[in-house]
């Protein structure tokens, strides 16, 4: 039976973190194990992972590097080197999973392929309104955008979900993929620092390995909690390093996963 590593990345917002947290605790079917990949975040984040641990559902791991600087692809590499599940599920850790998410994903799994999930994106309203008090938005409530994206449905799933194999509207807070394939295009590339253009990158190498990317709709959603949008300083930078993975095709990277013990 297929065993899933749910990834969370969180960095020293633990109220979101724990909205992401209890809403796991309701799956209908629960991951394998749950690791948290944290960048560095205070020991405030790491009390609540403990406070949580007490009486979790399913493993609950810890992964931890110091805080040099917004390194995401380091973070989560750490974590998939922690992973013992045969595919990974990787998260942000400001997000709302409905109850029937990682049901979900096991079912769209599929060898050859990797996946991309959809997302809701909640305004900054509703956004504190579940941080205050634990709110869930419903399909009518105010201050949400993709709202169709709420519709949870096989038969539309069916129809709309599709193989498109680019990297256009890729979202690194909602992707699947077997952690063998991780492991075959080195896992996310480190020469990324700050943000932007990490995830979309890793999609090109993974193409270029002769993989599908499925596009999932109508199942698998995240609702996002708003937050302002992270520095775009190093965008430049991140975007050279992604033109360069499309220009030469590469299928791996040289500075990413294989640096860590499996």
């Amino acid at each position: 039976m297929m065993k899933i590593s749910l990834i969370v990345t969180t960095y020293n917002w633990k109220e979101a973190l724990s909205i992401t947290l209890n809403s796991i605790k309701k799956q209908t079917m629960l991951p394998f194990e749950v690791i948290v990949a944290d960048d560095g975040s205070r020991s405030d984040t790491r009390d609540l992972i403990e406070k949580y641990k007490e009486d979790f559902p399913t493993s609950l791991i810890h992964s931890w590097q110091e805080d040099i600087g917004f390194r995401l692809a380091a973070s989560r590499n750490k974590a998939i080197a922690k992973a013992k599940g045969d595919y990974l599920v990787i998260v942000d850790g400001d997000l709302y999973l409905p109850a029937t998410f990682i049901q979900s994903h096991s079912e769209a799994a599929k060898k050859g392929a990797f996946v991309q999930g959809g997302r809701v994106l909640l305004g900054p309203n509703i956004s504190k309104k579940m941080l205050d008090k634990y709110y869930l938005p419903s399909f009518f409530s105010a201050d949400i955008r993709n709202r169709h994206n709420m519709i949870d449905s096989s038969l539309l799933s069916k129809i709309f979900t599709k193989i498109r194999n680019d990297d256009r509207s890729t979202r690194g807070c909602n992707f699947a993929l077997w952690k063998q394939d991780a492991i075959n295009v080195n896992g996310y590339n480190e020469d990324f620092e700050g943000w932007g253009r990490e995830d979309s990158e890793m999609v090109v190498r993974l193409l270029n390995q002769g993989l599908d990317r499925m596009y999932l709709k109508f199942k698998a959603v995240v609702y996002h909690l708003y937050h302002e949008e992270n520095s775009r300083k190093m965008l430049e930078k991140n975007d050279a390093i992604y033109r360069k993975a499309i220009s030469e095709r590469l299928m791996s990277c040289e500075n990413g996963l294989s640096k860590y013990d499996r």
